[in-house]
Parts: structure tokens; sequence; C-alpha cells
């Protein structure tokens, strides 16, 4: 049996290990799986070259989103990342700078909030098996079509804002090589 893109860890469960801030907030985090399809795969050509992998949740019926959980205290905030994202999406690559933190509700308490932190990841690997393989769906996306079928507003936010930030790494790069003009 071949081994390739496969992982073999069991996805973690429980919270003893899972990291709160100074006010009791659970500390959630995040990465949004990323990939240019254009000819040059090395940059946004256009919002159209730049897919986006989203999952389905847990529960049945429950919309689609960008892999996120826990934060445990044996992980650094990008271990925590990436270890979400194989673990749920079947997906591993380069975590990049964080885009953003956001305070949201949690699905199990009406008074109380998480706070979530998300980063870009470009996909450098695609898992054939991976732990939460037989739970979840994956499916890459537009950016578009990741904004219609996202179930949370502040996921919402964090892809408007690696789309910026794209997009600005572009202009920079285009910037630095363009030929100076002499009179």
């Amino acid at each position: 049996m071949e081994l390739k893109n496969m992982v073999s860890v069991v996805a973690r469960t429980g919270r003893h290990l899972q990291r709160y801030n100074n006010i009791g907030r659970r500390l959630v985090v995040g990465c949004i799986p990323y990939r240019f399809t254009g000819s040059n795969q090395a940059c946004l050509e256009d919002e159209e070259t730049l897919e986006v992998l989203v999952i389905s949740s847990q529960r049945k019926g429950k919309g689609m989103l960008f892999p996120k959980g826990g934060w445990e205290s044996d992980e650094s905030i990008k271990e925590a990342a990436l270890r979400e994202t194989v673990e749920e999406a079947g997906v591993s690559g380069i975590v990049e700078g964080v885009l953003g933190k956001w305070i949201f509700k949690t699905k199990s308490q009406d008074d109380a909030y998480n706070e979530g932190y998300m980063f870009p990841l470009l996909v450098t690997e695609q898992l054939d098996f991976w732990p939460e393989k037989d739970t979840r769906q994956r499916i890459w996306l537009s950016v578009a079509d990741a904004k219609e079928v996202c179930m949370h507003w502040w996921m919402k936010e964090a892809l408007d804002l690696l789309v910026t930030r794209l997009q600005s790494s572009q202009q920079s790069d285009e910037e630095e090589v363009r030929p100076l003009s002499l009179p």
C-alpha cells in the first residue's frame, strides 16, 4: 500500500489542553487554504485565478466553512492552525502571517464568545486520506462562491483580507520589476 498523501494521525479531541484568553474566551485558530489556478501558479492574476478550500460543517446541513479549531497549550499558534487544517481538510502547506483576530459567539452557549485568529495557507499538498475524511466534504471554490456558502461572517471578512493582501503583494511585485523610464 502506498503511503504518499496520507496522514496517520487521529484528530485531537477534548479540551484538556485548550487555551483561553485572560477573560475566559476560548482561543480558536484556522486557515484559509488557497491555490492559484491561472497560468502563473505563484501569483494572483485576478480574483478568478484564486481558489479557496471550504469544508462542510460536522453538523449536517449547517453549511460550509474554513478549517478551524482550538489552539492547544502544547503548540504554537501556527502549528495549531496547520494541525486543524490537516485534520479537517486534508491539506498542508505554508502558513502565512495572521489575517486578523475576531470575537464571535460560540455555537454551544448563547452568552459565550470565542477569540479567533485566521491565517492564509498556501497549499502545497492535498492528502488522499486525513483524520476527518469520513465526516467532512471539501471543495475548491472561487472567492465569490466561497463567500456565498461560508456560514460565518468573520470568515468572510478574513477571506476579503486575504484577497486584499494577495492583490497588494502582487502590485508591489509589479512595481519592483517595472523598468525606469529615461527622459
